[in-house]
């Protein structure tokens, strides 16, 4: 069989453009080394945003592409997506108070019609926003979304695999060359597979594959390594803080999985793709700048986890980490069978990126392509309103307690019917691994989800891995290779 595209890597930007190319019935292969967002993908802050400090560095077009992105989102997958308030303290000698009132007017004009509040003043009378800060100097709240980007990704594969797409992981490129007017690639599995295009999206390694592909490129990347704490619950509320650094750089504190606060993230140039663990200059970093602001100090001791992820941001020359560009740069070889290389990128922005590249190689190819995923849900998020969703999920399986109702309604969305359609009561649950996490769910991720290790189930299908004991996790490990792994 002879594919239309061969995309090389499971990351956001490769499953959006696996799903975009397979809903105008083009024929793809999806082959991922690792798990489906196993780097970059699920190592972000965990924001859909149009990237408020971009503004500053006068991104106004790639702030506006995101920010109509970010309404698109939530309306495809409001179970994995939802608003959150952001409360932006006013500190004297960072930025002046008039400058920060006019990038958040920029910001609401530049998402134009919006379902989500336009900015605001931080007021006196809004002391639950304050209470957790150490001064209350005022402020701002203007609203951005969180989401949970591994499943996001995931929800992407889902998606194309719908629409006729083959997804396959733990599958590396091993070499690939043109042969008239096809590629030949060679596959880890000793399997060759044959596409009229390839697509390079192997984010941090995008110029590790042209490098073994013989191919140059006038495009470069820098790495950037950013990484981020969880710590115990810093406050009461949903809403999260937008911190402006003395070094200009700002930090978010974000609600996390109910009982955590997520703090990040840092901006630290490297000199490789893959991720290193956190450092301890980053730690004592995103201690100090929380506690900057809250009258709850935390330091390292108070971290219950980290992770660490490569961001490949395309090289424009700026010297300084946190000014390079965060937009993307499509890069199209037509010298023989089209190869389409994807620098940098957002999570935001994937499914934009992704109608962008399909049109570029659409314009090569002389293929009819329609840009009509805009108004498509993802799986799962045929919701008109997730309270009401939620209520049915109390009803349907009332032996779910409250923690396990909104943390599988917000994982699976309408899913959740296809999962417990035979479940009536508790016992059909199967075993329980702790902190709700059973067996009829473990084997939904392995069925539908390409998970393929415990630690895809842990802390990438789920984050359950934050709620268990390390006892629990363990014989969950046990489990999965007795009934998964040969």
């Amino acid at each position: 069989m002879i594919h239309d595209l061969l995309i090389i890597g499971g990351g956001i930007n490769g499953a959006a453009m696996a799903r975009e190319a397979a809903i105008n019935g083009l024929s793809v292969l999806l082959v991922e080394r690792g798990d489906l967002a196993s780097a970059t993908s699920s190592a972000s802050t965990k924001l859909i945003h149009g990237g408020l400090r971009y503004l500053e560095y006068g991104k106004f077009r790639m702030v506006r592409e995101a920010l109509h992105e970010r309404e698109r989102l939530l309306a495809a997958a409001p179970h994995v997506i939802r608003p959150v308030r952001f409360v932006l303290p006013y500190v004297h000698g960072i930025r002046p108070r008039w400058l920060i009132r006019l990038g958040l007017y920029l910001y609401d004009w530049l998402g134009g019609k919006s379902r989500l509040p336009r900015s605001c003043s931080l007021r006196l009378s809004d002391r639950r926003l304050q209470a957790p800060l150490r001064r209350q100097t005022g402020g701002f709240i203007y609203t951005d979304c969180v989401a949970d980007d591994s499943r996001l990704t995931l929800l992407n594969a889902m998606d194309a695999a719908q629409h006729g797409a083959e997804i396959r992981t733990r599958i590396e490129l091993v070499s690939a060359r043109r042969e008239g007017n096809i590629w030949l690639a060679g596959l880890s599995d000793g399997k060759e597979a044959r596409a009229r295009v390839l697509v390079n999206a192997a984010g941090p390694w995008v110029a590790e594959t042209l490098s073994r592909l013989a191919i140059d490129s006038t495009a470069h990347i820098r790495w950037v390594k950013g990484s981020h704490i969880i710590v115990p619950r810093l406050y009461e509320g949903d809403h999260a803080y937008l911190l402006q650094q003395p070094d200009r750089r700002v930090v978010f504190t974000v609600p996390y999985e109910g009982h955590f606060t997520l703090i990040g993230t840092t901006d630290t140039a490297v000199d490789a793709p893959s991720a290193t663990p956190i450092s301890a200059e980053e730690i004592d970093y995103l201690c100090a700048a929380a506690n900057l602001y809250f009258a709850q100090s935390i330091a390292s001791a108070d971290i219950v986890h980290s992770y660490s992820g490569v961001r490949p941001l395309y090289d424009d020359g700026k010297a300084d980490s946190k000014a390079i560009t965060r937009d993307y740069v499509l890069e199209l070889n037509e010298d023989g069978p089209p190869l389409l290389s994807i620098f940098g990128g957002k999570i935001t922005t994937a499914r934009y990126l992704a109608e962008e590249a399909l049109a570029l190689i659409a314009g090569t190819c002389d293929w009819r392509y329609y840009r009509n995923s805009k108004a498509l849900v993802f799986p799962g998020g045929a919701i008109a309103d997730f309270e009401e969703f939620l209520a049915q999920v109390h009803i349907f399986w009332p032996f779910l307690n409250t923690s396990q109702s909104l943390r599988m309604a917000r994982a699976y969305g309408t899913l959740l019917h296809d999962m417990l359609h035979d479940v009536r009561e508790e016992a059909h649950m199967g075993l329980d691994f702790g902190a709700g996490f059973t067996e009829v769910e473990a084997r939904w991720m392995h069925e539908h989800e390409w998970a393929r290790t415990a630690e895809d189930c842990l802390w990438r299908r789920s984050k359950l891995g934050l709620h268990m004991t390390a006892v629990e996790q363990t014989l969950f490990a046990r489990w999965w290779r007795q009934n998964f792994e040969p």
